[in-house]
């Protein structure tokens, strides 16, 4: 009886679960929906669902036929004899957690850090600064040295690289080595801290983690018309400088700051879209499954990010290695169950599950534009309407003589229908100027409840909502009865005796500059992880920073200006023998450039990159669609620009060839150490790829039009793509190889192919 008369909705499988009750499961019937439990074994009378069979008073159930008394009856006498069900998976009893919290705490990463001794150093002349000491002290505790000290040009090409994300010029690499005076270094760092272009690189970098992408990804790939907003939103604050602490807590709880005191502020709701950037199951029928895969996504993302512990991992069970219980993953995911995620998304067209956006102020530059591209989308919505409506009339007039065929054709317009009538709802509810942005805010206050093997059917009981056991030492506001708790997390997040936020960060800062972080595994500080290879260095820079208001900007120019930083990349054979890895920082790391990197390096090096930030993105042009059915239009949008690489429609399953065949992240991942691949596909696009080429190009017609002689011409292109002068025997080379590549009438077809090896070669995509 109730396969046939219930499951449709109330059960795991159904689209739309009403009352959040399960009755397909013992533990769902005990444990009700959203008025409580519908049946009490032994107690008829006191059962809810026996008043819904007999429809007494208001309870109906099915609602629109009554069953027979006999089936009441028999329902009667089942629960009475108890309400004995074979569908019990586990039973109702939560499962007790073997965790021991206690031992736990006493693991490295969920100790506070705290600011050690500066540790004595033989050679006291060596360190510049505190950092200095850490490394050194360990060198000599292990009988190495460090090697020399890289040269200017290395310095300053290394610096710009890894602070702005482009190459020095000529011009910029001649002031530094001119400037004798004793800060001249220094001077260069602070202008690179304040350059808009510091922000469009480590804003990438952050990107990385936060997973951003223009599309959702998975098996229904739409568009993300408005994700832009956050990127612009993560470069503008690493380019103010913005405090470690709030931008962790605008991104989780933007829209709450205001406590009721004021409304959000555009730029608030904007950094929620940390939360709604992920991708989602769009094609999941069940709003309650649906609701489920976001949730975690959420948590693993807001853990994985700010804490570098994988909680997801707690979902169907206690985490294996970590002192993370089941009971922990659901207590953070009331607070998410607590929110609703807007991340926009076209309904219909295989997308069930689409939600609204944050309004912002619009931009009265463009009201006029926009007003003109809204009532258009009306307009085109309301004419297909109209010749849908008019075929389902048609087929209807069949009647009898109608085919499978049409009937099959017939249902499919119908839900089309629907879809296309709600889609026209959206647009005449939205005002046709104002702007939208990703996030999430409050929806339906409420704790959850326990998932037995995180199996829908198989809920325990209700947890209440809250935060990680094992770092309870951490200060933690109560979560109300009207709040999610997103506030309360992120203010816990954010306590400076939590000791993992801080830790977690430093570590991404420092793997940045130094190639490798000092816990290695970037997003991974519990079990599983590795040790930092410098704990008390670790110690000193979490605390450093948050005692620096957890300004990002000092933390890197304390790094940059360590002199550990500025060690060269040579090898001796003895350091080499006892740390093949360099674990121990005896030299400077060689280092990749990023894909963006190498791409804006080209368009430097030759003179055409755009230097402008981007206004909006090219996928705003292309609106709600679905990826994989809009290659021609994508194809049309992807043409080569000359701004910068953190500007380019960075979409899921269809990624920027370069980017994606150069190590870019992932965007489904939580990245916070990118690949490092070699592959032939790498070489045969640099020598074959028209980009590449036509920067090739570029770039030799600069040469050519700012040098009279081959001499001058080799100099400036050697020190374009390497800031630095070629030597003789290279000189030599270049000659030798202008006069073999072709006749002397062919003169930039000859510097372009030289200018191509020099793109091309490892030197140009590697830092020393």
């Amino acid at each position: 009886m109730l396969a046939n008369n219930c499951y449709q909705c109330h059960s795991a499988e159904a689209r739309n679960l009403k009352g959040e009750l399960f009755l397909d499961s013992k533990q769902g019937m005990l444990n009700g929906g959203e008025s409580g439990p519908v049946i009490v074994p032994g107690k008829p009378a006191e059962s809810r669902l026996l008043q819904a069979i007999r429809q007494v008073g208001k309870l109906k159930m099915p609602p629109r036929d009554k069953l027979s008394g006999q089936v009441a009856a028999n329902f009667a006498k089942w629960i009475r004899m108890g309400a004995p069900d074979p569908r019990a998976v586990n039973g109702g009893n939560p499962v007790k957690s073997k965790i021991d919290l206690e031992a736990g705490r006493k693991f490295w990463s969920f100790i506070p850090p705290v600011k050690p001794n500066t540790p004595p150093v033989k050679d006291s002349a060596w360190p510049r600064g505190e950092i200095d000491h850490f490394v050194l002290s360990k060198l000599e505790e292990n009988k190495l040295s460090p090697v020399r000290d890289a040269t200017r040009r290395e310095l300053i090409r290394r610096t710009y690289f890894d602070l702005i994300g482009l190459p020095p010029s000529p011009e910029q690499v001649a002031g530094f080595l001119s400037d004798t005076s004793a800060n001249a270094f220094e001077k260069v760092v602070d202008e690179l801290l304040r350059s808009p272009h510091f922000g469009e690189h480590w804003g990438r970098h952050w990107l990385d983690v936060a997973r951003y992408s223009e599309s959702n990804g998975m098996e229904r790939n739409f568009t993300y018309p408005h994700a832009w907003r956050y990127r612009d939103y993560v470069i503008n604050s690493f380019n103010n400088d913005k405090s470690f602490r709030r931008f962790v807590r605008e991104q989780v709880a933007g829209d709450l700051l205001g406590r009721d005191k004021r409304k959000p502020t555009d730029e608030e709701l904007i950094a929620t879209g940390f939360l709604a950037l992920g991708p989602k199951p769009l094609n999941q029928g069940n709003k309650v499954l649906f609701k489920l895969d976001v949730i975690d996504e959420q948590i693993d993302a807001t853990t994985r990010t700010f804490l570098g512990l994988t909680v997801s991992c707690a979902r169907c069970h206690d985490h294996k290695f970590d002192p993370i219980p089941t009971r922990d993953y659901y207590a953070m995911a009331g607070i998410f169950r607590s929110t609703d995620a807007l991340y926009g998304t076209i309904n219909g067209r295989g997308n069930r599950q689409p939600s609204d956006l944050h309004a912002i102020a619009s931009n009265a530059a463009n009201r006029a534009e926009k007003v003109r591209d809204h009532n258009d989308k009306l307009r085109k919505a309301k004419r297909r309407l109209s010749g849908m409506q008019n075929q389902i009339k048609d087929l209807r007039m069949l009647k009898k003589k109608a085919t499978e065929d049409d009937k099959a054709r017939m249902r499919n317009l119908s839900r089309s229908l629907k879809d296309l009538r709600l889609n026209i709802k959206d647009l005449e509810e939205k005002t046709p100027d104002a702007d939208y942005a990703m996030g999430v805010r409050d929806g339906k206050i409420g704790d959850t409840r326990l998932l037995h093997r995180g199996e829908i059917r198989n809920q325990g009981q209700s947890v209440k909502r809250g935060f990680l056991q094992v770092l309870d030492h951490v200060k933690a506001y109560p979560i109300g009865s009207r709040s999610s708790g997103r506030l309360q997390l992120a203010s816990w997040l954010t306590q400076p005796d939590n000791p993992l936020t801080s830790r977690v960060m430093v570590n991404r800062i420092w793997h940045h500059l130094f190639g490798v972080g000092i816990v290695h595994t970037m997003n991974n500080f519990g079990a599983t992880g590795e040790h930092p290879t410098h704990p008390e260095l670790l110690d000193y820079l979490a605390v450093r920073f948050v005692e620096d208001n957890w300004s990002m900007k000092s933390m890197i120019r304390e790094m940059v200006l360590s002199r550990t930083y500025q060690l060269s990349s040579d090898t001796t054979e003895a350091n080499a023998e006892a740390d093949p890895n360099n674990q121990l920082l005896w030299r400077m790391n060689h280092k990749r450039l990023g894909a963006e990197a190498l791409r804006d390096a080209m368009l430097a090096t030759s003179g055409r990159l755009n230097r402008q930030p981007a206004d909006g993105s090219v996928i705003t042009k292309l609106g709600d669609v679905n990826v994989g059915r809009a290659q021609r239009q994508l194809n049309q949008l992807k043409r080569n620009t000359g701004q910068r690489s953190v500007y380019l429609p960075i979409l899921r399953n269809a990624l920027p060839e370069m980017m994606r065949i150069f190590d870019v992240a992932e965007p489904s991942l939580i990245v916070g150490k990118r690949n490092k691949t070699t592959v032939p596909t790498q070489a045969l696009y640099l020598m074959n790829n028209q980009f590449v080429i036509g920067q090739s190009f570029n770039m030799a017609k600069r040469v050519m039009n700012s040098t009279e002689t081959r001499r001058d011409g080799i100099r400036l292109a050697y020190e374009l793509a390497f800031a630095r002068e070629a030597t003789d025997n290279e000189m030599s080379k270049a000659r030798e190889f202008l006069d073999a590549v072709s006749e002397e009438k062919d003169r930039p077809g000859q510097w372009t192919v030289l200018c191509q090896a020099l793109l091309a070669s490892a030197e140009f995509r590697y830092i020393d």
